[in-house]
């Protein structure tokens, strides 16, 4: 089937955790303006510099309001069959805040050692944060990296401060200045049998597609750039080969046809789960990973777009999309 998604590039390193890529900053597009005016009631903006004081570094703005904070995970030196990971990669902690009526609701994705998940839930419970999900998004990785999702409201800064006081208990390195683009994989090869573009975060070549619904949470409307896009990462190891991670936003009807489509062209399903408690429609995360010729990969996620149930494709132009450097995400 033809897939009904469409083409937002995100400015965050997403792809999580498997969104493991930084975001670039950019301006608020007219679709983040119609995510705004969903809501009912006039709502708070977000005071992005005191925020950023709170979070004790710079974030950047995201289609639909969304104000990203990247914390890549450089201190970690991981491994899954012989590859180091980079952190854009899958081994990008992210923070989202979004304006409500209320103050501001805030989202992300903590990259963990075994060792920091007991402190850190902890903290962000002692932070009146909720801890949304816990698991593995790639298996075989040495050591063991584990990935806590989290969901909190009220005063943005209060909340802000909050989720700094977890991140502080880890060994997450201070900002630093994000690597320069480096072309290492045939990249219009991978857009074309994807059937989508991304763009570089250093070495690593993310893919971003959002879907059509509207997402919602509690009854606030959740923008793509909040951590329900689908995330497709490429870094390259040699000869034009890459190993990619990332993840499928589905579902439950487009679950088993999109494994069937991914592991019937070598993609390795590492994990199905939930990132949220209250969304609706219910979405589930479906991880993978591989190492192969990217152009062959991207043909094989190709596959796994076109077997949901969606159905159109939307492709946005070039001056209409945001970077969004999840995945480090």
């Amino acid at each position: 089937m033809v897939t009904k998604y469409l083409l937002l590039l995100a400015a965050a390193l997403v792809p999580g955790a498997c969104r493991g890529g930084e975001i670039a900053p950019g301006p608020a597009t007219s679709l983040g303006a119609s995510f705004a005016g969903s809501e009912r009631g006039p709502v708070v903006p977000l005071d992005s510099a005191a925020i950023a004081a709170a979070m004790g570094r710079p974030g950047a703005f995201q289609p639909g309001g969304v104000l990203r904070f990247n914390f890549p995970r450089g201190d970690l030196t991981v491994t899954v069959d012989g590859i180091q990971l980079k952190p854009a990669l899958a081994l990008g902690s992210y923070v989202v805040f979004k304006g409500t009526r209320s103050g501001a609701m805030a989202m992300g994705d903590l990259v963990l050692k075994e060792s920091e998940i007991a402190p850190v839930m902890t903290k962000l419970e002692e932070g009146g944060i909720d801890v949304t999900a816990l698991h593995h998004h790639v298996l075989r990785q040495t050591p063991p990296i584990y990935y806590m999702h989290f969901h909190g409201e009220g005063a943005a800064v209060t909340v802000a401060r909050a989720i700094l006081a977890a991140i502080s208990l880890t060994s997450t390195p201070a900002p630093s200045p994000a690597a320069p683009p480096t072309l290492a994989l045939d990249t219009a090869g991978i857009a074309q049998a994807l059937g989508q573009s991304g763009r570089l975060n250093g070495s690593v070549y993310q893919v971003s597609v959002a879907r059509l619904e509207t997402i919602t949470d509690g009854g606030v409307v959740i923008p793509p750039a909040m951590g329900v896009a689908t995330v497709i990462n490429f870094q390259p190891t040699s000869g034009g080969s890459a190993a990619i991670a990332g993840d499928f936003v589905l579902v439950a009807g487009e679950v088993n046809p999109v494994i069937r489509a991914l592991r019937g062209h070598g993609i390795e399903v590492t994990a199905v789960h939930n990132h949220m408690l209250h969304d609706e429609p219910r979405l589930f995360f479906m991880h993978f990973w591989a190492v192969a010729d990217a152009v062959r990969l991207a043909q094989g996620l190709r596959s796994g777009l076109d077997a949901t149930e969606r159905s159109g494709r939307r492709h946005e132009p070039e001056d209409e999309r945001e970077k969004e450097d999840e995945r480090e995400k």
